[in-house]
């Protein structure tokens, strides 16, 4: 479940590609090859199973213009203050083409080639929409410690 929320924009969206990644394993699990991890096996569907879904869905996301945004400087501190559940919350605000790159970089470890390949785009299209991805990002974790602090103080 965690992996799919990361990317997916709301937990009903998260638990169709649970669902749809267990009906996968459930349909292939003759496909296993024993002696391999298991738990390996099952993320990389799950993972699939995300991009699937956003392929099967993405006409209905309302599509953004990928311009270059301009970078901001962000409070180096800022990391030390999220809890995980306020980055996977920030995460799944972002868009999904955004999302879907950011996760596969980030945090799934994946090469610029293999998301291109994976998501049918282009190198630079792939980089260009992780770096969107990380400016959006900060920008929402940013709003967020600023209206705590707000509340806190106010």
């Amino acid at each position: 479940m965690g992996i799919c929320l990361r990317y997916s924009r709301t937990r009903e969206e998260a638990v169709e590609i649970v669902n749809d990644g267990f009906i996968k394993i459930f349909t292939k699990l003759d496909r296993y090859s024993k002696g391999l991890s298991f738990k390996g096996w099952l993320r990389r569907i799950m993972i699939n199973s995300a991009i699937d879904y956003f392929r099967r869905n993405e006409k209905h996301y309302n599509s953004l213009d990928i311009s270059h945004g301009q970078y901001e400087t962000a409070n180096e501190t800022i990391l030390d203050q999220l809890a995980a559940e306020e980055i996977i919350a920030a995460i799944q605000r972002l868009p999904p083409s955004y999302r879907l790159v950011f996760n596969l970089f980030a945090i799934e470890g994946f090469k610029h080639e293999e998301i291109a390949h994976q998501l049918n785009i282009s190198i630079g299209t792939s980089k260009s929409n992780l770096a969107i991805a990380r400016i959006k990002l900060q920008k929402i974790l940013l709003s967020e410690r600023e209206k705590l602090s707000k509340e806190q103080n106010g």
